[in-house]
């Protein structure tokens, strides 16, 4: 008699569970080396709490003081989590800063990020300020995990609808280029396009504004190169070559939307 057929097979999700690495908890950022900064944080998170204590149960700090890369006129962004639905956004002043402050639903927040292309970057580094069953720090967990993991893959589709969308906004500015306040602005919102463009069909995570023209560089030197040019350009001629160019350059792989005529 084979007894080895009677032992319970280990199941698929079992033999995988073993390959995979366990993961750290997440490591909180200290305190703001900024005087004074912890004391308006402190009011801030006490207006939070004020307006949302019956149903809170996280409320994280998020951004570049969340990064330790405060500045004298950094706001407070803070991310509240509740229980149900909500989508709100206020902005309140505390002292001499800007508190951001965003409600989510914390389930809303669960299910939106494996599929969200901001939050796992936005929420890895997050600093908690209150916290109910730990909610919170399993969110940050778990943004760990998917950022680990990469953003989702732009497919082709998507693709072409990225490339047409900054091809819309240039050929607007064209469009204009005799109305240089107009055609600058336009290109304000072509480049906005473009810096999304360059993340999502690089399969990079968005990185904080300030950082997007040294990290573009040190991902593509070319492109980032061209892209400090157009941020530099003091005339509508030049700005418009470095936008053609920048498309030419990025989109080179991607085909225009079909024909149907």
């Amino acid at each position: 008699m084979d007894t080895g057929s009677s032992q319970t097979l280990p199941t698929r999700e079992e033999l995988q569970a073993e390959l995979l690495e366990v993961p750290e908890p997440p490591e909180q950022p200290g305190p703001v080396n900024e005087p004074g900064f912890e004391d308006v944080l402190a009011v801030a998170l006490k207006h939070v709490k004020g307006r949302r204590g019956g149903d809170l149960v996280s409320v994280m700090l998020v951004g570049s003081a969340a990064r330790r890369a405060l500045t004298a006129h950094s706001d407070i962004d803070l991310i509240a989590l509740v229980k149900g639905t909500a989508d709100a956004h206020e902005i309140v002043r505390v002292a001499e800063r800007l508190a951001d402050i965003r409600y989510y639903g914390y389930v809303d927040i669960e299910e939106e990020l494996p599929y969200s292309a901001r939050l796992p970057s936005l929420l890895r580094k997050a600093r908690i300020l209150y916290d109910h069953e730990a909610i919170g720090a399993k969110l940050i967990e778990r943004a760990n995990q998917r950022f680990r993991q990469g953003p989702p893959p732009a497919n082709m589709n998507e693709q072409i609808r990225i490339k047409a969308q900054c091809l819309h906004w240039l050929g607007k500015a064209q469009d204009m280029a005799d109305k240089p306040s107009a055609a600058n602005y336009l290109l304000t919102l072509f480049f906005d396009e473009y810096v999304n463009a360059f993340f999502r069909l690089k399969g990079l995570w968005l990185t904080a504004p300030v950082d997007i023209p040294r990290f573009m560089a040190s991902r593509d030197a070319t492109l980032g190169e061209m892209a400090g040019r157009f941020l530099a350009a003091t005339t509508l001629p030049e700005r418009l070559n470095f936008s053609r160019d920048l498309t030419d350059l990025l989109f080179k792989d991607v085909p225009n939307p079909a024909r149907i005529d």
